[in-house]
């Protein structure tokens, strides 16, 4: 079974925007385009977190740049 998300990081991936979902330790659970409406219903509400900089989000988001990481919305979800 796998767990909830905890956590929604809206990131520039080689210049389209993706949504990435994390669980609460930072393991992705699923990636899907962030133009999608399922972006709009998840953050409803919600004020994201500007940068995903620091060294928790190392590991999860190896794969992007700095400027990128800071650029990042990060979504606390209520679970």
């Amino acid at each position: 079974m796998q767990k909830p998300a905890k956590f929604l990081v809206l990131i520039d991936s080689g210049g389209a925007m993706v949504a990435r979902l994390f669980d609460e330790q930072r393991v992705q659970v699923a990636e899907f385009d962030a133009t999608s409406e399922e972006v709009a219903v998840m953050t409803s509400g919600l004020v994201p977190g500007q940068g995903a900089h620091g060294a928790d989000w190392d590991k999860p988001l190896l794969g992007h740049n700095p400027q990128e990481r800071r650029e990042a919305q990060v979504y606390t979800l209520d679970v």
